[in-house]
């Protein structure tokens, strides 16, 4: 209430004459170098870094049509690749012709709509201004965040900053938390998803605000359409489709079977026949375990580095920690070498402990799983089982059990002897 109030009054002339926020609007609209302040929404694209589509800004007057665009990135950048996975990922603002822009998302088949902003004059220069300002060479380059500072949620800063008041957007949300609108962003791409249900704790997965589900450039147009100014001003004064390609130009469902949950279920029966075959045999398939835990293990390094090294917000804690870990891969050297098999057993029985603890505790916690975990978990715990049972009946080193071998000559003789009647 007393932001309205200072508002109101900030809106009074030095003559005392009261004038209304639309009588300036009306007044600023006839100034001769006018500006129209426009968002451009670009749909989601094949691509794994297009799927929740783009956001830029467009500005108009003055001579210019130009994009001002914050999602910019350099894959040739020294260390990209980890400086991405680390979550130092740099990305800047960068202004060109919007003839340059359009052609982009055209060639993918992208639909594109344009929201015509109700800003005054005055506001309309401001944003201009500080996006010219954010654009000189020292201050193009920002750190990068996937759901809280990117090519949309720049925008919407800007816009409040431009409006001198935060803007007011429907308090509607419609995912709940950022999980789930990846997931239904993703959904076309299971492995793209599971890899974020690997990567990403719980961070990811709190109650989310509506305006924190804006970093979605499509949920943002949407809400913004909806939105008001704090004197009650709409934000769109216009909208219009100008490129009329698919709304989702990704590479659709693909092959179900192909999915995560289906390939982990035929994955665990396939495990579970090996299972069966070495409890008849008493013998113990030492490859299999070897390199299902060598699997765990390495993905137990990219859980390990994210949660202790990386600076991403989202990816701890992790509670796959306690089942994906990198001494996994001690479990798997344990496992493939002979003079190993104690340490072998110890880290069976570690992994039954970890696998169990990790689906009691997970109904407790607020990281969502995928559905895929559960048969892998499952894999993990009956080879771990297995292991644990057959182990300690054998011996790698042929003194025991059915690999015993006798090597004393007698008992050579008596074998050829038996032989020969």
């Amino acid at each position: 209430m007393a932001i309205i109030i200072v508002m109101a009054l900030s809106w009074l002339p030095a003559a005392g004459v009261t004038r209304t926020a639309g009588d300036i609007y009306d007044a600023e609209a006839a100034m001769a170098d006018s500006l129209t302040v426009s968002l451009i929404t670009c749909y989601p694209g094949p691509e794994i870094y297009e799927l929740y589509g783009h956001e830029a800004i467009r500005v108009r007057g003055e001579g210019r049509d130009s994009v001002w665009n914050y999602g910019i990135f350099d894959f040739r950048a020294p260390n990209f690749i980890y400086r991405f996975v680390k979550g130092e990922t740099d990305y800047m603002c960068a202004a060109y012709p919007f003839a340059w822009f359009l052609p982009e998302y055209e060639k993918r088949g992208s639909k594109v709509v344009e929201q015509d902003l109700n800003l005054t004059q005055t506001e309309a220069h401001a944003l201009l201004k500080a996006l010219q300002t954010e654009a000189l060479p020292e201050n193009r380059t920002y750190r990068y965040n996937y759901v809280k500072d990117n090519c949309a949620t720049r925008i919407l800063d800007r816009l409040d900053s431009a409006a001198g008041s935060p803007i007011v957007y429907p308090d509607s949300v419609a995912f709940g938390t950022f999980r789930n609108e990846m997931r239904s962003y993703n959904r076309d791409y299971p492995w793209y998803q599971f890899g974020i249900d690997i990567a990403l704790g719980s961070g990811i997965d709190y109650p989310v605000s509506s305006r924190e589900e804006m970093f979605v450039p499509v949920e943002m147009m949407m809400k913004v359409d909806r939105g008001r100014m704090l004197d009650g001003r709409p934000l769109v004064r216009e909208s219009r489709v100008i490129y009329e390609g698919e709304p989702d130009a990704t590479l659709g469902p693909g092959t179900p079977w192909l999915r995560p949950f289906p390939v982990s279920c035929v994955l665990a029966f396939v495990v579970l026949c090996i299972s069966l075959f070495n409890f008849k045999t008493g013998r113990i398939t030492r490859w299999v375990y070897s390199l299902w835990f060598a699997i765990l293990g390495l993905a137990g390094c990219v859980v390990w580095f994210l949660v202790f090294i990386s600076v991403h917000e989202a990816t701890s804690p992790n509670t796959l920690l306690l089942w994906l870990s990198p001494v996994q891969l001690v479990t798997a050297g344990a496992m493939a070498i002979k003079r190993l098999r104690r340490t072998g057993i110890i880290m069976a029985w570690y992994n039954i402990v970890a696998v169990v603890t990790t689906l009691v505790v997970w109904p407790f916690q607020h990281q969502s799983g995928n559905p895929a975990f559960y048969p892998l978990m499952g894999i993990t715990l009956l080879l771990a089982i297995t292991y644990a049972i057959i182990a300690p009946k054998i011996s790698y080193n042929n003194k025991g059990g059915r690999n015993r071998i006798s090597r004393s000559p007698r008992s050579k003789s008596v074998r050829i002897r038996q032989t020969c009647k």
